[in-house]
């Protein structure tokens, strides 16, 4: 199975600009753990991950001060939608994260979770005997 099949296409994106208590708000009325940065300025692609969010509040920094731009992650490993999810998982474990941003001709196309991966490796692993 492909990253394309198990990817998220609705992504959530914001600005750099955005305060964590934005960012939270929307991450959560979309029911999403990560959303994608857009930088214009800064010319790449970040990730905000609800652990990011979460390490800031937990340091005492106010969610209605602190930017997006403080806490995201821009050094950030891409999948391909042509990727296996063996590829992606690999990265993950690699990498110590639990989104990739997938990238279609350098543009974001999905993101893809851990809980995206084992929803699709669930039912393989049902119909295996024991």
């Amino acid at each position: 199975m492909l990253v394309r099949d198990a990817m998220s296409t609705v992504v959530l994106t914001i600005g750099p600009a955005h305060t964590l208590r934005q960012a939270a708000a929307l991450m959560s009325a979309r029911r999403v753990g990560a959303a994608v940065v857009l930088d214009p300025d800064a010319g790449g692609v970040g990730i905000l991950t609800e652990r990011d969010i979460l390490n800031s509040v937990g340091l005492g920094q106010s969610p209605d001060a602190e930017r997006t731009q403080d806490h995201t992650t821009n050094d950030v490993v891409f999948a391909s939608p042509a990727w296996t999810l063996e590829e992606a998982a690999a990265a993950m474990a690699h990498g110590g994260f639990r989104h990739l941003i997938v990238l279609d001709r350098g543009e974001p196309v999905g993101i893809v979770s851990v809980r995206d991966i084992i929803r699709c490796w669930a039912p393989l692993r049902q119909q295996v005997p024991a």
